[in-house]
């Protein structure tokens, strides 16, 4: 009798757990956060942005020993506002190729050319930005994270990252927000046409 019910007990909490991990919706547990206090989310913020590669995009790079380098005093500015692309073979593009430039701030493919944007903390970044405005951008590719406003250009990952928690994107806002400020405007993007 006692191992019967000790059987009955174990069924019930297996079907229990399973009724529970069908009813959530997927990657509910992987959005599970844990409040962090402002210098943690900072801290956060810097280990994430160092490990998904916004460097990779989103700062300037020159030529070094071992390829391209961050250029420390450009880091997270974008593409340069007076920065020129190198010439295109459009044809290439139009087969589904896409083309970065060599410092990775820039690409062109099928949509045109998109140019990355400038993340620091200076006001023609993100200084101006609210929380809000950055979760909007990751989580729905919104441009200045604007309601309303276009989407996200490739190659930016956003329909990736906007799997990362509450607490992931406040974390890397908190750190950007930290960063030395630099100014510049990148271009906007352009069609395939206007890169003739």
């Amino acid at each position: 009798m006692r191992s019967s019910i000790l059987i009955i007990s174990f069924i019930a909490g297996i079907l229990a757990i399973s009724v529970v991990a069908c009813t959530n919706p997927p990657g509910s547990a992987a959005r599970a956060t844990v409040k962090l206090d402002s210098a943690a989310l900072v801290l956060r913020g810097e280990y994430l942005v160092t490990s998904v590669g916004c460097d990779d995009c989103h700062s300037p790079k020159r030529m070094g020993a071992h390829g391209p380098e961050i250029i420390p005093e450009l880091r997270f500015s974008g593409f340069p506002h007076d920065g020129k692309l190198p010439p295109v073979d459009t044809n290439s593009v139009k087969n589904g190729w896409a083309l970065f430039a060599p410092d990775l701030t820039s690409t062109v493919g099928p949509w045109g050319a998109s140019y990355a944007a400038n993340i620091s903390s200076d006001g023609s970044g993100i200084g101006n930005w609210r929380e809000e405005n950055f979760m909007r951008a990751i989580r729905e590719g919104k441009y200045k994270g604007l309601a309303g406003s276009r989407t996200l250009l490739p190659p930016m990952p956003w329909a990736v990252y906007r799997n990362m928690t509450d607490e992931d994107l406040k974390s890397i806002f908190a750190y950007l927000k930290t960063t030395k400020p630099v100014n510049n405007t990148p271009p906007a993007p352009k069609q395939l046409a206007e890169l003739k």
